[in-house]
């Protein structure tokens, strides 16, 4: 079994890095999901948002981290789908 993951996830909405401990056999998705709820943001919500690693949209979140071949360290960034007005 994999040692575990540690990641540093920023969600746009808040913009606070937050380090979340991960299996290489997690889904983005489930990531994801996580990051949101540590943000306050409902996991329904969670097909609002996408994932972003090294700067390229991570399309396909079924994928484990470990097919990704995501390091130790790694910067992931979920953001919203579509842009918000500026008000």
């Amino acid at each position: 079994m994999s040692a575990a993951l540690s990641l540093r996830v920023t969600v746009g909405d808040t913009w606070v890095p937050l380090p979340i401990e991960a299996a290489p056999s997690e889904t983005v998705a489930q990531v994801k999901a996580r990051a949101l709820t540590a943000s306050g943001i409902d996991q329904a919500r969670a097909s609002e948002y996408e994932v972003k690693m090294g700067g390229a949209l991570l399309p396909d979140e079924r994928r484990t981290l470990e097919a990704l071949e995501v390091k130790p360290g790694t910067a992931l960034i979920v953001l919203a789908r579509r842009r918000r007005p500026v008000r």
